[in-house]
């Protein structure tokens, strides 16, 4: 990592409103230079969603705007086009997080997974992510999901292979946190409700818990973020200065205790609100049309 953004005024504690927004921007700008560890990204134009098949031209696109400003992406399907991205980021000189979306769809799982192992065989996965959240949805059971994790990793030897969920699952199930070769857990202060400006320390307390739970594999943040528009979740207030300080607060810690984080998200997504209310539009970095939202 580079630790040229380390060395600035930590804003970590101090209440959004306090600091102006021009100060919030340039050192967001400062560390989107230095290039973060990685994002969630969001291929969808505005009237697309999951199922929409996707195009090389678009997702080429779509990528080149943030490639600039990362390491690593993340994906989240394998599927619908969306098993073409990681030969598009690694063409652009990017690491990837490839995900196989799991749910009640056993049919369409077996698509995901077997085009996942493709991706990986040529060479344009650096770690798997068997399913996001299905314990949380309570779409697979345990053993069901443990299955999908042992297939994938006899399938594509030499590429680690996690499982993404809410940070307590991994304290919940044992048996899956031990199946993992890499341990990939969702931190979301705003979804529990937290203050802004306590999140950075509740997040903390998440990735530790988490890091407690993996006897020593590697622990990645897989998603965290804050939304700018929308319905407070009790304490947790989306706002401009929140969204772009939690942002701040993130990487800071990112780069001085070396953890691994993809920020949640690249892009805005009208198609969120069906599942996640008001909120569920405006996690982006970039708006829904590409443009940069804070910088």
């Amino acid at each position: 990592m580079s630790n040229h953004y380390a060395r600035k005024t930590s804003l970590a504690g101090i209440d959004a409103s306090a600091v102006s927004p021009e100060e919030l921007q340039r050192t967001l700008r400062e560390i989107l230079a230095g290039k973060i560890h990685g994002l969630c990204f969001s291929p969808y134009l505005e009237g697309q969603e999951p199922g929409t098949q996707l195009q090389a031209d678009q997702l080429r696109e779509r990528l080149s705007i943030i490639q600039p400003s990362v390491h690593w992406i993340r994906t989240f399907s394998c599927r619908e086009g969306n098993e073409l991205t990681p030969r598009i980021a690694k063409e652009a000189g990017l690491k990837t997080l490839v995900g196989v979306w799991l749910d009640e769809d056993r049919t369409g799982n077996e698509a995901d997974l077997a085009n996942a192992v493709e991706v990986a065989r040529a060479g344009h996965a650096d770690i798997l992510a068997v399913g996001n959240e299905v314990l949380l949805r309570g779409e697979l059971s345990e053993d069901e999901l443990i299955d999908y994790i042992e297939r994938a990793r006899e399938a594509a030897p030499g590429v680690p292979v996690g499982y993404v969920d809410a940070y307590f699952k991994f304290v919940d199930y044992p048996r899956v946190t031990a199946a993992c070769d890499v341990v990939l857990a969702n931190c979301y202060p705003f979804w529990e409700g937290c203050p802004a400006e306590h999140a950075l320390l509740y997040m903390k307390d998440m990735y530790r818990r988490a890091l407690k739970v993996a006897a020593g594999k590697r622990v990645i943040i897989s998603e965290t973020g804050w939304p700018n528009i929308g319905t407070a979740t009790g304490g947790a207030v989306p706002s401009y200065q929140n969204a772009v300080k939690y942002f701040i607060d993130t990487y800071q810690w990112a780069e001085e205790d070396g953890v691994e984080i993809f920020y949640f998200s690249s892009f805005d997504e009208a198609w969120k609100v069906a599942a996640e209310g008001d909120v569920g539009a405006y996690w982006g970095l970039w708006d829904k049309h590409g443009s940069p939202k804070y910088f």
